[in-house]
């Protein structure tokens, strides 16, 4: 008698969800992670790339002082 009592209670808690909406949801959050990754690349690569001109004509710049015969005069150098 245990077994008809279970397999009526198995077929009671089969409810069909219906996933798609999450699904939906899920995927549009994975667009906008994307999105905001692919933003925040291009940033890092930017600022990488400005950091490298930064640091390149700061050694031009030294390298022009000390060619001159060092910094002018009343500013500290450094």
């Amino acid at each position: 008698a245990l077994s008809p009592e279970l397999c009526r209670i198995n077929e009671d808690q089969k409810v069909a969800l219906d996933l798609d909406p999450y699904v939906k949801k899920l995927l549009n959050a994975r667009r906008r992670v994307v999105l905001v990754n692919n933003i925040l690349q291009n940033a890092q690569e930017r600022l990488r790339r400005l950091n490298h001109s930064v640091a390149k004509e700061t050694v031009r710049r030294k390298a022009m002082l000390e060619a001159a015969g060092g910094y002018p005069q009343g500013l500290p150098g450094k």
